[in-house]
């Protein structure tokens, strides 16, 4: 549960509302692709540059979302879509 102005979208309002998020380990679903990144970053024979961060596992994402309404400060509802996960697996 979180305030709507903390979602950091910009909206002005009080009310508070359901955030769900995805979260988990997907160690078990890793591809010939991530054993293969992995073990080159290992071995230092591909390198990623100063800005990025390469991961070698699936992450946990959101493969559904919700939308998420709710009223702001003017009295005027508002509606956020693809805000709130609605289901989750494991991407990449």
């Amino acid at each position: 549960m979180v305030k709507v102005r903390d979602l950091g979208l910009g909206f002005n309002s009080d009310e508070i509302v359901l955030f769900k998020y995805c979260s988990g380990s997907c160690h078990r679903a890793r591809s010939n692709y991530d054993l293969t990144l992995g073990s080159l970053l290992r071995q230092q024979l591909i390198a990623p540059g100063p800005q990025e961060r390469v991961l070698s596992h699936p992450c946990c994402r959101p493969t559904r979302y919700e939308a998420v309404s709710f009223m702001d400060v003017q009295n005027t509802w508002q509606t956020v879509e693809k805000l709130s996960a609605a289901e989750c697996s494991c991407i990449g």
